[in-house]
């Protein structure tokens, strides 16, 4: 069984380790999926999964960290599913290209960690995730290094994109803005849809910034 390996300044008891840990990380996924992160509290949480609040404390001191947490498993959980999906391919267009198609697309189940509804985590990364640093506290997480799996996973497809063009200025600019635009324009197809021209095709998003991302760097 993999194992995604945490930041353990980001919690107090690592919820991997036990029963009740990986159900607060279930019902975590569940209700901030459902109520949105504003309205979720570890009271409502502790009703959800059948236990107090108590003791979900004694696995995290916020919500915050909560949230944290559970977009650094998600960043965790995507460079592992691209570094398996390009392990042993020696062109790097096609590295890149499978790369930018799992970080814009919509992911798949994993039958590997039954604990975690990927699908609805990554409803929560797109309406959620900036709140977990777009906070007067981001310097401070940031020392405290809550962000690296974000960080690595640019980074890694930062690498992919300077093995193509060296000379590329702006790897981690594009990168990122892949990433966060992908998102984005998900959130305007489901909610403010004039706002985008993915309707139909289920993979012009895909499609959009692959060409964006290959157009920037020849």
């Amino acid at each position: 069984m993999i194992s995604l390996r945490m930041n353990d300044k980001i919690f107090i008891k690592d919820p991997e380790s036990t029963d009740l840990g990986k159900s607060i990380i279930r019902g975590s996924v569940e209700l901030i999926e459902d109520l949105g992160y504003e309205n979720f509290t570890f009271k409502k949480l502790a009703k959800h999964i059948g236990s107090t609040e108590a003791s979900i404390y004694r696995y995290f001191s916020s919500k915050h960290k909560i949230l944290i947490y559970l977009c650094s498993w998600y960043w965790s959980w995507m460079e592992y599913k691209i570094a398996f999906a390009i392990n042993n391919i020696k062109s790097a267009e096609t590295r890149l290209e499978i790369s930018l198609k799992l970080l814009t697309e919509v992911p798949e189940q994993d039958a590997m960690f039954q604990h975690i509804d990927e699908q609805k985590l990554f409803s929560i990364v797109i309406e959620e995730s900036s709140k977990a640093y777009l906070s007067k506290q981001v310097d401070e997480d940031n020392v405290e290094g809550y962000f690296l799996p974000y960080k690595s996973l640019v980074d890694m497809v930062s690498n992919i994109i300077l093995e193509i063009n060296k000379e590329y200025e702006y790897p981690h600019m594009l990168v990122s803005s892949v990433i966060e635009g992908a998102h984005l324009q998900r959130f305007f197809a489901e909610h403010l849809p004039r706002l985008t021209d993915e309707t139909e095709d289920k993979e012009a998003i895909t499609c959009f910034f692959t060409n964006i991302a290959k157009n920037a760097i020849k």
